[in-house]
């Protein structure tokens, strides 16, 4: 089963898409979220969004600098503070 994953920044939504994992760089550490993980709020570090559209993948990367990771029933919303110019696909 895919993930729903959003990237929300204050001046648009840049992705709605069903992907494989994607893992998170979290205050307290990276994270990995699949489908059906457990409920979670995390703040999240500058640091690499890595987007696994299937198993095995290479992931893309995006930068972001700082914000909120939420995961719940609907998937994986990132709400970044800012996603560095250049760097989002």
């Amino acid at each position: 089963m895919p993930l729903h994953f959003e990237l929300v920044t204050p001046e648009k939504l840049l992705r709605s898409e069903e992907v494989h994992m994607v893992v998170v760089p979290g205050t307290e550490g990276d994270f990995g979220v699949l489908e059906r993980h457990a409920p979670v709020m995390s703040t999240i570090r500058d640091g690499e969004i890595r987007i696994f559209k299937t198993a095995g993948a290479n992931p893309e990367t995006i930068r972001v600098e700082g914000g909120f990771a939420e995961v719940n029933a609907k998937g994986l919303t990132i709400l970044a503070e800012r996603v560095v110019e250049g760097e989002e696909a």
